[in-house]
Order: structure tokens, then C-alpha cells, then sequence
């Protein structure tokens, strides 16, 4: 049955750039692309299966007739397939001479695709993300949409083609050559000089490069590359070994181009993220603006040995899906194809990869040849050089990205060194920031997803490498989330100056065991509690997800391996943001151990809801170049950071905090002993203590925005 959306020819648009015109028939989906180049018209034909987007073009071809049998006029809209709409914002434009008002309905619980509508009839759909929002919209009607938002005088505008200038190998110090692809502005005049955006990829520099390119459009070149021993770069993947040099030999070739002004940008997320920061290490003079987004942090920060542990799964999807060719096997890196189980327990660990793989990995080889802390992993270690940083950096994660670590990591490198022109955005995103507004049970506010995410990362970029004074440089330095007020927040830095570090001490009779025990958390440290005691068996881990999620921990609660302190009902609303961390006095029989802190919510119903959390090696405690062995059943200190946040405590509920020493999907079960992990399969049953006393004082530190604790 044909409808309204079957005749409409919508207008596409991604990152605000014009990309031809899609039309829904009854039988096909019709795309009219532009010439990349040229940026010429051409003919409509069926929209190509390959396609790169982020829009779901079919989903929406899908549902039209949903779509058009929804009555768009309360504030909530049930689809007869389920989906959810609520009302969200409203535009206001003269459209051929009529003051109009659309209404833009935001999608819950999946990810976003919102709708706009005017006098009850779809305008457009829009798709916002970290790559750059994509809308399509009615002709003509694109000022009654969050388009509006690229409308900004002082933000680059799309009034270029793209020129693809091939590949070239570039030379490394070392002269190992990597694949290098450049792309210009298609329309610049001739000997006109330009900035360079720079991207460094270890997953093959030909998937994501849509999206990369969308920045040439608005005048800036852009160099997209594959780091060592990937896709078509010669070279062995090391990761995170090479990519301070190599981001700084780059940066020096392309500087003698004679389409560069000299000025270079770089942007990265995840392991591209880690990329930006390590090349900002390195000091280069023509590193003018980096924006890091979910990077990941330093090895024994965050990634291959968190803490000091040797870490699991998260770790071994990863670099297993490295190992199999010079390209990503995302099938392995999503756990589809091999055995998470099977991967986790396997051992020695040394021999993982050919287990499951059947052939030895390069890295995993290599992390195995160095045990402990060492020359290696200080060439590693992105925050040992933050002396060297002198470029504005735009950092961008989330309550819910499980690189948190690396993120905090790189803000308290900035901090330490006052590095000028520092900014960070933090909101209630996942590892894929600004996707939905709902994730594993919370919910969020309208706004949790924003329409100017990419906006935010051109203007830093217009900024600090077109010297276009559009003011992001002094908007606040932090911008959050909170969870539970549900709404954003600035600050001058982060952890928010407005912020109170308060202490809220452990305390018990002895018996902390699981949920049922009598572990508890107060305002003022206890004068005389007796230590609390758990067994810890290796070959019985927790089993926690492993992510960075709202996970809801009963079922781990009532084991008595773990120990848990809670405290009373809160009388009032209490908000907590910033950087967290926990000071602990433990005690083991064994050689060494781990110590796995989890800060939750207990809600009204019982359920709790895990924060943060972090896990630690004991025989770091000292620092990662000071490892040494405990002394059976002495009483150790151990001060552990613990993920950000910026939540509210809401009146009626408890805040608690568990302490235990294994997380299977996270790292490796510690064996206790002291030995070579990658080659130990010896384990020890050892029994653990905290003390919490007038002379051991064991607490948490909560950045208290506002409330009474």
C-alpha cells in the first residue's frame, strides 16, 4: 500500500554534507549519490548494498507503514512493532513563507533513530553517533531539523569535493614503510596550503574511511594509515611499541608536503585513541590538535596487564583477532567464532593463541617474554611522557566505556602537567559513545544523545588548526553527565572544582561475608571492627560480565568469597563525580594476590548496580617497576583507583562496596604463588584479610558534588 513516505524524495545528509537523495518505492530502496569528487548529481538507482551508513536505511523501508499508521501527536508514540518515541525538541522556520513547527521524537531503548514530524507527517529521520549524524528530511525542510546544527558561521562548511591522491609508502625511521592513503580537497585553489587531520589505524585504514573523509569536505586533508604489521603496512604488529615514533615520522612527512600548512590534527578512538595520545607524547611542534575519543590506556593501565593482573577476555578477543592475518577478524573479536570459555580457561597462558587459533600470536609472544614491568613496557607506558605534551587535546568517554581506565589515565597526565587547552566530555556513553539512551536497565534523559557531537569535534579542529576563533577554547573544561539527575553539567576541571573528596570508611564485626554479613560504610572511621576474612580459591573466579556495564551483582553477592559493606539509606539525594579511589589495609597467606573493588547502588528493591570498579596485582603495590612478593599475613596498604563517575545516590538508597580478588572475564585468576603467570599452572588456596580499625583505616574517596553522606 502506497504511502506519503513512498512518495517523498528526502534529501541525505551525513555529517553535514549532502550526499544525494533517497527515495522508499514500494519495491526498492532508491539512492541518487553525488559524485565524491565533483559533487555532481547523478542518476537514482537501487540503493547499493555496501553502502557505508550508520542510517538503517532498510530498517526504515521496513516500517513505513508503522511509521505511518502512528498517531505523532501525544508525548509518547508506541509503534504497533514496539518501538518507542517520546517527544523530545521542536524547531521553529519559515518554510515557502509559512511559519512552521516540527517536532523531533527520540527513539528509546535501542539505538537512536529519531523521527521529525510536522502536523503529525514524517519530515525526516535522524541518526546521531560518533562518526557524524546522518539525516534524511523532506527537501526544503531541513531548517525544521537538528541539521541546523552544522548552520554555524564560524564552522567549516562542506564546499568541497574529494580529491583521492592514492597510496603511498611512507619510510618509518627504521625503514619499515607504511600504507598511507591522502586525500585533498577537491576545489582548492592552486598552491593553496592546507591542515592535515591524521588517522592511524590498527583494523585496516579502508573501514571507517567514509566517515574519515567527510572532513575533507570542509577543507582540511586528510591522511589515513595503517600503523605497523597491519592490512598493507610492512612491519610486525607490536602493539603500542611503535606508535609514538611512528605517529612523529609521520607527522614529519607530512609536513613536507606541498599541500600542508604545517599544521597536523589527529583523531582517534579505542586503539586509535591510544595512538593520538602516545604521537602527543613524542612533543611534535606540528601536532597542533588531538581529539581522543575512548582511548585506550598505557599496558599495565589499562589493557594488557590492568593493574598488574594479566588480563582475559577483554584483551585476548582483541588480540587473537589480530593474530590470524594483517586484518582484523572481527568474527573472533566478537567472541563469535571461538569459545570465550574455552579461551579463558585454557592454560598455560602462555600458549593460548595456539590453542584456539592453532598458530602463536606475535604479540602475545612478545607481552609473554616480559613478565614484569620493564624497558618494554615503559616505551609503552603513554603518561611516563607527559612532560612532552604540549597540544590542545579534546577527551571524550563514558560511565560505560571499558577503557575508562586509559581515559583517566591520559586526564591525569593533562592535569599533572597543566597542559594548556585540555577539555573532556563525559556522558552516559558506552565504548560507541552517543548511541542510545537507554543501556542494560538505566535509562536516560532525551539529551543523553547529542546532535552535536561531531560539531564539537570539527569546531576543535577549526580552532586549533584553522585558527578560527569560535570560542570552544573557552567553554567549560569539563562537560558530564550525571546519572540520576539525568542531566549534563560544566565544570572548570575534572573532577569538578565543585566537588567535595569525602572519606566514607569500611567497618564490620568480623563477618562482611556476601550481602547477608555485617559489613557496612560510615561517615566517621571505626575506632575498634574487627578484620573481615575470605578464602580464595583460583580455580572458583567470579565470574563478573567483564565490561563496563550497570551490571546487577546479587547473585556474586551471596558467595561468601566476597566481602560487602553498605551503607544505611541515604535521607537525602547525594551526587558524586570525578575520579574515585580507595584506600585498603589487606592481608593474604599467599606469595601474591589480586584485589577486585566494586562501588554500586543498592536501589529500592535490592538490586545492586555496579558503578565502577578496578582490579589490582598485590606485588605492584608499590609501582610497577617496584614489584616484590608479600610477606604471608602481613598487613599491607594498597591505594587502587577505581573508574569514574557522576551519579546521584537517590534519597532511600545505599551505596556499597564489595571487596573480593578474582574476575574471570577481566584477568586471569591470580595463583597466588608468586611465580611467572604466562607460565604458572600451579594454585594456591589462600586466605584473605581487610582491616578496617583506629590504626588501619580502609575507606573510599567520593567527590561529593552535593547531599549529606
Amino acid at each position: 500500500m502506497s504511502s506519503y513516505l513512498n512518495t517523498t524524495i528526502f534529501n541525505y545528509y551525513c555529517a553535514g554534507v549532502f550526499e544525494g537523495k533517497i527515495h522508499f518505492t514500494e519495491k526498492n530502496i532508491m539512492h541518487a549519490k553525488v559524485d565524491r569528487r565533483q559533487r555532481t548529481q547523478m542518476q537514482e538507482d537501487v540503493i547499493a548494498a555496501n553502502l557505508k551508513a550508520n542510517i538503517p536505511f532498510q530498517k526504515i523501508y521496513e516500517n513505513i507503514n508503522h511509521y505511518i499508521k502512528a498517531q505523532w501527536t501525544e508525548d509518547e508514540v508506541v509503534l504497533e512493532n514496539g518501538d518507542l518515541y517520546k517527544s523530545h525538541l521542536t524547531y521553529q522556520a519559515a518554510i515557502e513563507g509559512q511559519q512552521l513547527t516540527s517536532q523531533v521524537w527520540a527513539f528509546r531503548n535501542g539505538t537512536a533513530l529519531d523521527i521529525v514530524t510536522v502536523e503529525g507527517e514524517i519530515i525526516a529521520f535522524v541518526c546521531p553517533n560518533r562518526n557524524g549524524m546522518e539525516i534524511i528530511v523532506k527537501e526544503g525542510f531541513e531548517k525544521l531539523t537538528p541539521l541546523v546544527v552544522y548552520d554555524d558561521p564560524l564552522l567549516s562548511k562542506a564546499d568541497y569535493g574529494i580529491n583521492d591522491c592514492g597510496t603511498y609508502l611512507i619510510p618509518m625511521r627504521d625503514g619499515i614503510k607504511l600504507a598511507t592513503d591522502v586525500y585533498l580537497p577537491e576545489g582548492i585553489e592552486k598552491g593553496q596550503k592546507i591542515p592535515t587531520i591524521l588517522i592511524r589505524s590498527c583494523y585496516d585504514r579502508n573501514g571507517k574511511k567514509e566517515f574519515l573523509m567527510r572532513w575533507v569536505n570542509k577543507g582540511y586533508a586528510v591522511v589515513n594509515q595503517d600503523v605497523r604489521g597491519r592490512a598493507d603496512s610492512e612491519g610486525e604488529l607490536v602493539p603500542f611499541y611503535h606508535e609514538r615514533d611512528d605517529g612523529s615520522d609521520t607527522i614529519d612527512w607530512i609536513i613536507k608536503q606541498e599541500w600542508s600548512d604545517g599544521n597536523v590534527g589527529m583523531w582517534g578512538a579505542s586503539y586509535l585513541g591510544y595512538v593520538v595520545v602516545s604521537a602527543a607524547t613524542s612533543g611534535h611542534p606540528n601536532l597542533k590538535a588531538v581529539v581522543d575519543e575512548v582511548n585506550v590506556g598505557s599496558p599495565f593501565i589499562d589493557t594488557v596487564r590492568r593493574g598488574g593482573t594479566v588480563c582475559s577476555w577483554p584483551l585476548l578477543s582483541w588480540t587473537l583477532a589480530q593474530s590470524v592475518g594483517t586484518r582484523t577478524d572481527f568474527e573472533i573479536f566478537a567472541g563469535q567464532t571461538v569459545s570465550v570459555e574455552e579461551a579463558v580457561d585454557a592454560r598455560p597462558i602462555k600458549e593460548i593463541p595456539q590453542k584456539i587459533i592453532g598458530k602463536n600470536s606475535g604479540p602475545w609472544d612478545i607481552w609473554s617474554e616480559h613478565p614484569e614491568y620493564d624497558e618494554f613496557w615503559e616505551n609503552c607506558t603513554f603518561s611516563k611522557r607527559g612532560d612532552q605534551v604540549k597540544v590542545p587535546m579534546f577527551v571524550i568517554s563514558g560511565w560505560y566505556d571499558g577503557d575508562s581506565p586509559g581515559v583517566s589515565e591520559t586526564w591525569r597526565m593533562l592535569t599533572e602537567h597543566d597542559v594548556a587547552n585540555r577539555k573532556i566530555w563525559l556522558g552516559p556513553w558506552e565504548h560507541n559513545p552517543n548511541r542510545a539512551r537507554d543501556y542494560q536497565g538505566a535509562s536516560f534523559s532525551n539529551d543523553a544523545v547529542v546532535y552535536d557531537y561531531d560539531v564539537m569535534v570539527l569546531r576543535w579542529f577549526d580552532r586549533f588548526l584553522k585558527g578560527i576563533e569560535n570560542g570552544i577554547d573557552h567553554e567549560p573544561r569539563a562537560t558530564y553527565y550525571v546519572v540520576g539527575d539525568n542531566e549534563w553539567k560544566t565544570s572548570n576541571n575534572w573532577t569538578p572544582e565543585e566537588a567535595t573528596v569525602t572519606k566514607i570508611y569500611l567497618a564490620s564485626n568480623g563477618h562482611a561475608n556476601s550481602s547477608y554479613g555485617d559489613g557496612v560504610l560510615r561517615t566517621s572511621p571505626p575506632a575498634d571492627s574487627p578484620a573481615d576474612s575470605f578464602i580464595y580459591n583460583p580455580n572458583n573466579p567470579f565470574e563478573f560480565s567483564g565490561e563496563r556495564e550497570p551490571e546487577i551483582l546479587n547473585k556474586f553477592e551471596l558467595r561468601n568469597d566476597i566481602l560487602v559493606y553498605t551503607s544505611e539509606a541515604l535521607g537525602g539525594d547525594v551526587a558524586v563525580a570525578g575520579e574515585l579511589s580507595a584506600e585498603i589495609y589487606a592481608s593474604s597467606t599467599g606469595m601474591d594476590t589480586d584485589w577486585v573493588v566494586t562501588l554500586s547502588e543498592v536501589d529500592e528493591a535490592g538490586n545492586s548496580i555496579r558503578l565502577s570498579d578496578y582490579i589490582v596485582r598485590a606485588k605492584y603495590r608499590n609501582g610497577y617497576d617496584a614489584p616484590e612478593l608479600l610477606t604471608p599475613g602481613k598487613i599491607e596498604k594498597y591505594t587502587i583507583f577505581l573508574q569514574n563517575i557522576a551519579h546521584t545516590f537517590k534519597k532511600g538508597r545505599k551505596i556499597r562496596f564489595s571487596i573480593t580478588s578474582s574476575s574471570k572475564f577481566v584477568a586471569f585468576p591470580n595463583t597466588n604463588t608468586g611465580k611467572n603467570p604466562y607460565e604458572d599452572s600451579e594454585t594456591m588456596i589462600v586466605q584473605q584479610s581487610i582491616f578496617h580499625n583506629e590504626q588501619y583505616q580502609s575507606y573510599i574517596n567520593l567527590p561529593v558534588l552535593y547531599g549529606v553522606l
